[in-house]
Protein backbone atom coordinates (compact mmCIF):
# COMPACT_ATOMS: atom_id res chain seq x y z
CA UNK A 1 0.00 0.00 0.00
CA UNK A 2 1.17 2.90 -0.69
CA UNK A 3 2.13 5.91 1.45
CA UNK A 4 -0.50 8.84 2.00
CA UNK A 5 0.66 11.74 -0.28
CA UNK A 6 1.45 15.09 2.50
CA UNK A 7 -0.68 18.00 0.95
CA UNK A 8 1.12 21.33 0.69
CA UNK A 9 2.21 22.64 4.05
CA UNK A 10 1.45 19.81 5.60
CA UNK A 11 4.00 16.96 6.63
CA UNK A 12 2.23 14.17 7.54
CA UNK A 13 5.28 12.52 9.19
CA UNK A 14 6.49 14.98 11.52
CA UNK A 15 2.90 15.58 12.44
CA UNK A 16 2.04 11.64 13.23
CA UNK A 17 5.05 11.56 15.73
CA UNK A 18 4.24 15.17 16.93
CA UNK A 19 0.94 13.77 17.79
CA UNK A 20 1.65 10.42 19.46
CA UNK A 21 4.49 12.21 21.42
CA UNK A 22 1.94 14.85 23.05
CA UNK A 23 0.07 11.86 23.71
CA UNK A 24 -2.54 12.19 20.54
CA UNK A 25 -3.55 8.31 19.84
CA UNK A 26 -2.95 7.63 16.05
CA UNK A 27 -4.41 4.05 14.94
CA UNK A 28 -3.00 4.26 11.54
CA UNK A 29 -0.89 5.85 8.65
CA UNK A 30 -2.23 10.03 8.32
CA UNK A 31 -4.52 10.74 5.44
CA UNK A 32 -5.34 14.54 5.02
CA UNK A 33 -6.84 16.62 2.46
CA UNK A 34 -7.15 20.36 2.23
CA UNK A 35 -10.53 22.10 2.99
CA UNK A 36 -12.12 23.96 0.38
CA UNK A 37 -12.68 28.07 1.43
CA UNK A 38 -10.02 29.33 3.01
CA UNK A 39 -8.39 32.38 2.18
CA UNK A 40 -6.06 33.26 4.92
CA UNK A 41 -4.73 30.97 7.50
CA UNK A 42 -4.62 27.44 5.69
CA UNK A 43 -7.39 24.70 7.03
CA UNK A 44 -7.01 20.94 6.48
CA UNK A 45 -8.90 18.11 7.29
CA UNK A 46 -6.85 15.10 9.22
CA UNK A 47 -8.14 11.22 9.66
CA UNK A 48 -6.17 8.07 10.48
CA UNK A 49 -9.12 6.36 9.74
CA UNK A 50 -10.54 6.57 13.57
CA UNK A 51 -10.13 9.94 14.61
CA UNK A 52 -11.22 13.18 12.86
CA UNK A 53 -9.55 16.44 12.88
CA UNK A 54 -9.19 19.82 11.97
CA UNK A 55 -5.33 21.24 11.72
CA UNK A 56 -4.73 24.69 10.89
CA UNK A 57 -1.74 26.75 10.37
CA UNK A 58 -0.23 30.10 8.69
CA UNK A 59 -0.39 30.61 4.66
CA UNK A 60 2.49 29.92 2.86
CA UNK A 61 5.24 32.61 1.84
CA UNK A 62 6.25 34.99 3.66
CA UNK A 63 3.92 36.78 6.41
CA UNK A 64 3.56 40.34 7.54
CA UNK A 65 4.28 40.30 11.01
CA UNK A 66 1.67 39.91 14.23
CA UNK A 67 -0.33 38.33 11.49
CA UNK A 68 -1.63 34.52 11.47
CA UNK A 69 -1.58 33.92 15.11
CA UNK A 70 -2.66 30.19 15.16
CA UNK A 71 -1.99 30.56 19.19
CA UNK A 72 -4.30 33.20 19.59
CA UNK A 73 -7.03 31.05 17.84
CA UNK A 74 -6.27 28.41 20.11
CA UNK A 75 -6.37 30.46 22.71
CA UNK A 76 -9.78 32.25 22.02
CA UNK A 77 -11.55 28.67 20.96
CA UNK A 78 -10.43 27.01 24.65
CA UNK A 79 -11.75 30.30 26.02
CA UNK A 80 -15.03 30.09 24.84
CA UNK A 81 -15.36 26.07 24.69
CA UNK A 82 -18.50 26.45 28.29
CA UNK A 83 -19.86 29.59 26.93
CA UNK A 84 -23.07 30.02 25.02
CA UNK A 85 -21.31 30.34 21.57
CA UNK A 86 -20.65 27.24 19.59
CA UNK A 87 -16.94 26.23 19.14
CA UNK A 88 -14.62 23.31 17.69
CA UNK A 89 -12.95 21.94 20.99
CA UNK A 90 -9.58 22.01 20.24
CA UNK A 91 -6.88 19.14 20.92
CA UNK A 92 -3.16 20.60 20.99
CA UNK A 93 -1.09 23.82 20.03
CA UNK A 94 1.91 23.56 18.07
CA UNK A 95 4.05 26.50 18.32
CA UNK A 96 7.41 24.83 16.76
CA UNK A 97 7.56 25.95 13.15
CA UNK A 98 10.02 23.33 12.81
CA UNK A 99 7.22 19.74 12.98
CA UNK A 100 5.48 20.73 10.03
CA UNK A 101 7.09 23.82 8.46
CA UNK A 102 4.48 26.31 10.75
CA UNK A 103 3.01 26.61 14.02
CA UNK A 104 -0.19 25.06 14.18
CA UNK A 105 -3.51 23.98 16.19
CA UNK A 106 -5.30 20.96 15.70
CA UNK A 107 -9.22 20.45 16.83
CA UNK A 108 -11.78 17.99 16.81
CA UNK A 109 -14.19 17.84 13.65
CA UNK A 110 -17.65 19.07 14.03
CA UNK A 111 -20.13 16.89 12.29
CA UNK A 112 -22.29 19.55 10.21
CA UNK A 113 -22.45 21.68 7.22
CA UNK A 114 -20.44 25.15 5.80
CA UNK A 115 -22.96 26.66 3.09
CA UNK A 116 -20.17 28.23 1.20
CA UNK A 117 -22.48 28.78 -2.28
CA UNK A 118 -25.65 29.93 -3.09
CA UNK A 119 -26.73 26.77 -4.35
CA UNK A 120 -26.31 25.29 -1.32
CA UNK A 121 -28.33 27.53 0.41
CA UNK A 122 -31.57 27.89 -2.73
CA UNK A 123 -32.80 24.33 -1.21
CA UNK A 124 -32.94 25.36 1.85
CA UNK A 125 -37.47 26.36 2.23
CA UNK A 126 -37.32 30.04 3.36
CA UNK A 127 -38.86 29.48 6.85
CA UNK A 128 -35.18 27.64 7.29
CA UNK A 129 -33.39 30.86 5.55
CA UNK A 130 -35.16 32.97 8.40
CA UNK A 131 -34.93 30.74 11.08
CA UNK A 132 -30.97 30.46 9.94
CA UNK A 133 -30.99 34.40 9.98
CA UNK A 134 -31.71 34.80 13.40
CA UNK A 135 -29.21 32.38 14.15
CA UNK A 136 -26.71 33.89 12.77
CA UNK A 137 -27.35 37.49 14.48
CA UNK A 138 -28.50 35.76 17.48
CA UNK A 139 -24.74 34.36 18.16
CA UNK A 140 -23.23 37.32 16.92
CA UNK A 141 -25.04 39.23 20.08
CA UNK A 142 -24.15 35.85 22.09
CA UNK A 143 -20.50 36.53 21.72
CA UNK A 144 -20.52 40.39 22.40
CA UNK A 145 -22.47 40.14 24.96
CA UNK A 146 -20.15 37.69 27.14
CA UNK A 147 -17.73 39.22 30.10
CA UNK A 148 -14.42 38.44 28.47
CA UNK A 149 -12.67 39.21 31.83
CA UNK A 150 -14.62 36.10 33.48
CA UNK A 151 -13.47 33.85 30.30
CA UNK A 152 -9.78 34.49 30.84
CA UNK A 153 -9.66 37.02 27.45
CA UNK A 154 -8.94 40.32 29.18
CA UNK A 155 -5.66 40.40 27.53
CA UNK A 156 -6.78 39.31 23.86
CA UNK A 157 -6.76 42.84 22.94
CA UNK A 158 -6.97 46.70 23.67
CA UNK A 159 -10.25 48.17 23.76
CA UNK A 160 -9.48 51.93 23.95
CA UNK A 161 -9.00 53.56 20.60
CA UNK A 162 -9.86 50.37 18.74
CA UNK A 163 -11.42 51.88 15.66
CA UNK A 164 -7.96 54.19 15.36
CA UNK A 165 -5.19 51.47 15.58
CA UNK A 166 -7.35 49.11 13.53
CA UNK A 167 -7.20 51.79 10.22
CA UNK A 168 -3.98 52.47 10.95
CA UNK A 169 -3.33 49.03 10.67
CA UNK A 170 -4.41 48.11 7.55
CA UNK A 171 -3.47 51.49 5.83
CA UNK A 172 0.04 50.19 7.05
CA UNK A 173 -0.51 46.98 6.31
CA UNK A 174 -1.38 47.67 2.34
CA UNK A 175 2.06 50.13 1.98
CA UNK A 176 3.58 47.34 3.15
CA UNK A 177 2.84 44.79 0.36
CA UNK A 178 1.73 47.53 -1.96
CA UNK A 179 1.96 45.84 -5.41
CA UNK A 180 0.18 48.61 -7.73
CA UNK A 181 -1.91 51.81 -7.34
CA UNK A 182 -5.44 51.89 -6.00
CA UNK A 183 -5.92 55.42 -5.49
CA UNK A 184 -9.38 54.95 -4.02
CA UNK A 185 -7.24 53.34 -1.02
CA UNK A 186 -6.48 56.97 0.52
CA UNK A 187 -9.60 58.67 -0.55
CA UNK A 188 -11.45 56.29 2.02
CA UNK A 189 -8.54 56.01 5.00
CA UNK A 190 -8.82 59.70 5.08
CA UNK A 191 -12.40 60.09 5.02
CA UNK A 192 -12.77 57.52 7.65
CA UNK A 193 -9.89 59.15 9.79
CA UNK A 194 -11.79 62.35 10.22
CA UNK A 195 -15.01 60.90 11.09
CA UNK A 196 -13.91 58.12 13.65
CA UNK A 197 -16.68 56.68 16.06
CA UNK A 198 -16.40 56.75 19.85
CA UNK A 199 -18.49 54.21 21.31
CA UNK A 200 -17.65 53.00 24.52
CA UNK A 201 -18.71 49.40 24.64
CA UNK A 202 -15.95 46.61 24.52
CA UNK A 203 -16.31 43.15 23.48
CA UNK A 204 -14.69 39.80 21.70
CA UNK A 205 -14.90 40.28 18.49
CA UNK A 206 -14.30 37.56 15.77
CA UNK A 207 -13.67 39.65 13.04
CA UNK A 208 -14.50 38.16 10.27
CA UNK A 209 -18.10 36.77 10.71
CA UNK A 210 -20.12 35.54 7.88
CA UNK A 211 -22.37 32.76 7.05
CA UNK A 212 -19.92 31.14 5.32
CA UNK A 213 -17.34 31.12 8.90
CA UNK A 214 -20.11 29.26 10.60
CA UNK A 215 -21.04 25.47 10.63
CA UNK A 216 -24.86 24.55 10.79
CA UNK A 217 -26.27 21.14 12.09
CA UNK A 218 -26.16 18.43 9.32
CA UNK A 219 -30.49 17.19 10.43
CA UNK A 220 -31.08 20.97 10.64
CA UNK A 221 -29.22 24.21 8.68
CA UNK A 222 -31.66 26.55 11.31
CA UNK A 223 -29.02 25.42 14.03
CA UNK A 224 -25.79 26.71 14.17
CA UNK A 225 -22.88 24.00 15.03
CA UNK A 226 -19.82 26.05 15.26
CA UNK A 227 -18.41 29.21 14.55
CA UNK A 228 -15.31 28.70 12.84
CA UNK A 229 -11.95 30.82 11.47
CA UNK A 230 -11.35 32.76 14.37
CA UNK A 231 -7.51 34.31 13.72
CA UNK A 232 -8.62 37.90 13.66
CA UNK A 233 -10.53 37.89 17.08
CA UNK A 234 -9.57 40.80 19.61
CA UNK A 235 -11.30 43.12 22.35
CA UNK A 236 -12.74 45.57 20.66
CA UNK A 237 -15.87 47.19 18.82
CA UNK A 238 -18.79 44.96 18.33
CA UNK A 239 -20.06 47.42 15.60
CA UNK A 240 -17.23 46.63 13.66
CA UNK A 241 -18.26 42.90 13.67
CA UNK A 242 -21.97 43.88 12.73
CA UNK A 243 -20.80 45.77 10.32
CA UNK A 244 -18.55 42.84 8.59
CA UNK A 245 -21.81 40.48 8.82
CA UNK A 246 -23.90 43.24 7.21
CA UNK A 247 -21.38 44.18 4.35
CA UNK A 248 -21.14 40.03 3.86
CA UNK A 249 -25.00 40.05 3.54
CA UNK A 250 -26.76 39.78 0.28
CA UNK A 251 -29.79 41.08 -0.84
CA UNK A 252 -31.82 40.68 -4.16
CA UNK A 253 -31.44 43.19 -6.15
CA UNK A 254 -27.84 44.33 -4.57
CA UNK A 255 -24.72 43.25 -6.45
CA UNK A 256 -23.95 40.11 -4.71
CA UNK A 257 -20.29 40.77 -2.34
CA UNK A 258 -17.78 39.12 -4.62
CA UNK A 259 -16.59 36.56 -1.92
CA UNK A 260 -20.43 35.33 -0.78
CA UNK A 261 -21.58 36.04 -4.01
CA UNK A 262 -25.10 35.82 -3.35
CA UNK A 263 -25.61 33.62 -0.21
CA UNK A 264 -28.09 35.07 1.70
CA UNK A 265 -30.26 36.66 -1.48
CA UNK A 266 -32.23 33.53 -0.88
CA UNK A 267 -35.96 34.00 -0.08
CA UNK A 268 -36.53 33.90 3.80
CA UNK A 269 -33.15 35.51 4.92
CA UNK A 270 -33.83 38.72 6.61
CA UNK A 271 -32.97 42.24 5.05
CA UNK A 272 -29.96 43.98 5.81
CA UNK A 273 -31.68 46.58 8.04
CA UNK A 274 -34.07 43.63 9.74
CA UNK A 275 -30.39 42.24 10.93
CA UNK A 276 -29.49 45.41 12.28
CA UNK A 277 -32.59 45.88 14.04
CA UNK A 278 -32.88 42.71 15.54
CA UNK A 279 -29.19 42.71 16.41
CA UNK A 280 -29.51 46.26 18.38
CA UNK A 281 -32.99 44.55 19.96
CA UNK A 282 -30.78 41.51 21.65
CA UNK A 283 -27.73 44.22 22.47
CA UNK A 284 -29.10 47.90 23.05
CA UNK A 285 -26.39 49.61 21.35
CA UNK A 286 -27.14 52.77 19.28
CA UNK A 287 -25.33 52.21 15.26
CA UNK A 288 -25.64 56.02 14.66
CA UNK A 289 -22.48 55.93 12.98
CA UNK A 290 -23.42 52.34 10.70
CA UNK A 291 -22.49 53.89 7.57
CA UNK A 292 -18.84 54.46 8.81
CA UNK A 293 -18.47 50.66 10.09
CA UNK A 294 -19.46 49.54 6.77
CA UNK A 295 -17.26 51.66 4.51
CA UNK A 296 -14.52 50.74 6.68
CA UNK A 297 -15.34 47.09 6.55
CA UNK A 298 -15.00 46.88 2.79
CA UNK A 299 -12.18 49.02 3.08
CA UNK A 300 -10.32 45.98 5.45
CA UNK A 301 -11.86 43.60 3.16
CA UNK A 302 -9.97 45.38 0.29
CA UNK A 303 -6.81 45.27 2.20
CA UNK A 304 -7.05 41.41 3.05
CA UNK A 305 -7.80 40.65 -0.48
CA UNK A 306 -4.96 42.65 -1.85
CA UNK A 307 -2.33 40.70 0.24
CA UNK A 308 -3.38 37.42 -1.00
CA UNK A 309 -3.61 38.93 -4.28
CA UNK A 310 0.18 40.33 -3.60
CA UNK A 311 0.87 36.02 -2.73
CA UNK A 312 -0.61 35.37 -5.84
CA UNK A 313 1.72 37.44 -7.97
CA UNK A 314 4.35 35.92 -6.08
CA UNK A 315 3.54 32.08 -6.85
CA UNK A 316 2.45 32.11 -3.23
CA UNK A 317 -1.20 31.36 -3.11
CA UNK A 318 -1.75 27.74 -2.35
CA UNK A 319 -4.29 25.89 -5.44
CA UNK A 320 -7.28 25.90 -2.91
CA UNK A 321 -7.38 29.52 -3.05
CA UNK A 322 -9.18 29.42 -6.35
CA UNK A 323 -10.09 32.18 -8.35
CA UNK A 324 -7.51 35.17 -8.35
CA UNK A 325 -9.08 37.67 -6.09
CA UNK A 326 -6.68 41.05 -7.55
CA UNK A 327 -10.54 41.53 -9.68
CA UNK A 328 -11.91 41.71 -6.25
CA UNK A 329 -10.15 44.82 -4.83
CA UNK A 330 -11.05 47.56 -6.72
CA UNK A 331 -14.53 46.34 -7.04
CA UNK A 332 -14.91 46.45 -3.42
CA UNK A 333 -13.00 50.18 -3.24
CA UNK A 334 -15.66 51.59 -5.72
CA UNK A 335 -18.17 49.80 -3.93
CA UNK A 336 -17.36 51.64 -0.49
CA UNK A 337 -16.59 55.05 -2.64
CA UNK A 338 -20.70 54.59 -3.40
CA UNK A 339 -21.91 53.85 0.14
CA UNK A 340 -19.56 56.93 1.32
CA UNK A 341 -20.98 58.92 -1.58
CA UNK A 342 -24.72 57.89 -0.39
CA UNK A 343 -24.02 58.65 3.22
CA UNK A 344 -25.36 61.95 4.85
CA UNK A 345 -22.19 61.67 7.07
CA UNK A 346 -19.32 60.73 4.67
CA UNK A 347 -20.68 62.32 1.47
CA UNK A 348 -18.65 65.64 2.62
CA UNK A 349 -15.80 63.91 3.36
CA UNK A 350 -15.38 62.90 -0.46
CA UNK A 351 -13.38 65.23 -2.93
CA UNK A 352 -14.63 65.35 -5.87
CA UNK A 353 -11.85 67.18 -7.81
CA UNK A 354 -9.92 64.36 -9.07
CA UNK A 355 -6.23 63.51 -8.19
CA UNK A 356 -5.39 61.08 -5.29
CA UNK A 357 -9.13 61.11 -4.62
CA UNK A 358 -10.48 59.63 -8.03
CA UNK A 359 -12.67 56.59 -8.15
CA UNK A 360 -10.45 53.53 -8.72
CA UNK A 361 -10.49 52.76 -12.75
CA UNK A 362 -10.07 48.41 -12.85
CA UNK A 363 -8.84 49.80 -16.69
CA UNK A 364 -6.48 52.11 -15.22
CA UNK A 365 -5.34 50.01 -12.40
CA UNK A 366 -4.82 47.19 -15.26
CA UNK A 367 -2.55 49.34 -17.63
CA UNK A 368 -0.50 50.73 -14.88
CA UNK A 369 0.85 47.85 -13.52
CA UNK A 370 0.13 45.53 -16.34
CA UNK A 371 -1.55 42.77 -14.71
Amino acid sequence: MSQPVSPAGLALDALSRHLESAGVPVAAPLRAEIVTGGRSNLTYRVTDGSSRWILRRPPLGELMPGTHDVSREYRVLGALAKTAVPVPEVVLLCRDPEVIGAPFYLMKEVPGVVLRTPEEVAVLPPAECERLSAALVDTLADLHLLDYAEVGLSDLGRPAGYLERQLRRWVRQYRTIEVRSLPAVDTIAAALGRRVPDNPYASVIHGDYRLDNVMVTADDPRRIAAVLDWEMATLGDPLADLATLVMFWDEPGRPPNPITGGLTAAPGFFDRATVIERYVSRMGLAVDDVDWYLVFAQFRLAVILEQIHARELAGQAPEHDGARVGDMVPAILDAALADMERSPRLRPLVRRDGGAHRRTSKRATSKRTGQ
